[in-house]
C-alpha cells in the first residue's frame, strides 16, 4: 500500500512539474489545438473523464491513467481516446514497406507477410488470417492506385471485423 501511495505521489508531482514547465499561454494553445480531446495528461481513462480541461484537473487525469494502468493499453490498442493505436500504426507501416509482397501473399492466402501481420495484430492463427484476407482481396486491393493507407485500413477492417480471428485490436 505504501508503494502505491509513493508511486501516486511521484506521478502527481511529475505531472505537476510538466504542467508548470509550459507557460499558461502555451498550455492554453496546446489544449485548444488538441483535436483528440485530451490535455497534458495524455490519452486514457483520465482524458475520457476530464477531457482537455486546463489546470490541476490534468493531475487528476494523469493519476487516473496511472492508477488504472490504462494509458499503455489505450496507446497500443487505439482505445481510451488514444487514436489509431500501435497495432494499427504497425499495420500501416508494414503495408507501406511490404505492399507488393503482401499483395501476392494475400492473393494466395498464405506467406510470410501474412504471418507478420498476424503477429503485428496479435491474431490467433495465421492460416485463418490468410483465408480472411484472401476472401476480401478485391476490397483490400481494389486497384494498383489504391493508397497504402486505404489498403491498411481495409486489412484492419477485415481483422477487426472477424471475431473468430481473435486479433488484439478487434
Amino acid at each position: 500500500m505504501f508503494r502505491l501511495a509513493t508511486a501516486l505521489l511521484s506521478l502527481t508531482l511529475a505531472t505537476a512539474a510538466l504542467a508548470q514547465s509550459k507557460t499558461e499561454k502555451e498550455l492554453r494553445q496546446g489544449l485548444k489545438g488538441n483535436e483528440k480531446g485530451y490535455g497534458v495528461a495524455g490519452c486514457g481513462l483520465g482524458s475520457m473523464a476530464f477531457g482537455a480541461q486546463p489546470g490541476a484537473i490534468q493531475i487528476i487525469a494523469a493519476t487516473t491513467n496511472g492508477i488504472l494502468g490504462n494509458q499503455t493499453f489505450g496507446i497500443t490498442s487505439g482505445t481510451s481516446n488514444c487514436g489509431a493505436g500501435a497495432l494499427a500504426q504497425g499495420t500501416r507501416d508494414f503495408v507501406e514497406a511490404n505492399r507488393q509482397v503482401l499483395a501476392k501473399d494475400v492473393a494466395r492466402g498464405e506467406g510470410e507477410s501474412i504471418g507478420a501481420l498476424t503477429i503485428i495484430n496479435g491474431c490467433a492463427d495465421s492460416r485463418a488470417v490468410g483465408a480472411a484476407l484472401q476472401a476480401r482481396f478485391p476490397a483490400i486491393f481494389p486497384s494498383e492506385r489504391a493508397t497504402d493507407a486505404a489498403v491498411a485500413d481495409a486489412i484492419l477492417e477485415t481483422l477487426r471485423g472477424d471475431a473468430s480471428l481473435a486479433c488484439a485490436g478487434g
